[in-house]
């Protein structure tokens, strides 16, 4: 009967665990961008799934396939890392070419907020305002960290109508200029949607008469 020598120093390679070992490697490549996007996509995922209280850096950390280490690295707090998520997912709001038509200029920036609502990243953001505002101290810790990126370009259209001499200088606010969104805000927070004719009923009800009166002045 045959008996291996085990004096003979053979080493036999090891076999490939093909879903344990490529998954690993994987995941080892795995840097920069395309790892800040895995973990923002599962905070996304998380604050959808079980909201802001519920969601733990542990979590966000397995759903990514990254380690938790590596995100206190980057991000000192969960508050901190929901911001940071919330930034890298929103989509960007393009500024309108300057038309001169101030409704339609206004139209085109809301119609993109509402899209941007009712997406991946809004449906994460709107669980995330209802427990802000369900809770006074989420609110206090977050506020330090959120901006409105949807203000800049609306005060743009409204700079470039305050220069034609369309409105007066004192509607370039940003409390002026974030009413349409605030108004989305809460529509999709209620309806879960925004159906076409809302975004141009807010325009045409509340923020070009709105603006109208502030001319008058």
């Amino acid at each position: 009967m045959f008996r291996p020598n085990r004096d003979v120093g053979i080493k036999v390679p090891r076999v490939l665990d093909v879903d344990k070992d490529v998954v690993t490697s994987v995941r080892r490549r795995r840097r920069g961008e395309e790892l800040r996007g895995a973990i923002c996509q599962a905070v996304l995922e998380e604050l959808e799934a079980h909201g802001f209280a519920a969601m733990t850096m542990e979590a966000v950390a397995a759903r990514a396939g990254a380690g938790k280490a590596t995100l206190y690295r980057h991000w000192s707090s969960k508050v901190r890392l929901v911001v940071a998520a919330l930034e890298y997912s929103a989509p960007e709001i393009i500024v309108p070419a300057d038309s001169g038509d101030l409704r339609g200029e206004i139209l085109a920036v809301l119609r993109q907020i509402a899209a941007a609502l009712v997406g991946p990243s809004g449906a994460a953001a709107r669980g995330l305002i209802a427990e802000i505002v369900r809770s006074p101290e989420l609110a206090s810790a977050m506020k330090p960290f959120l901006a409105d990126p949807t203000t800049p370009p609306m005060l743009e259209v409204l700079r470039r109508a305050a220069v034609r001499g369309d409105i007066p200088v004192a509607a370039l606010t940003r409390r002026i200029a974030g009413v349409g969104t605030d108004l989305l805000r809460q529509y999709v927070l209620i309806n879960g949607e925004i159906p076409v004719g809302v975004v141009e009923e807010i325009v045409d009800q509340v923020v070009m008469p709105l603006l109208r009166g502030l001319a008058l002045r």
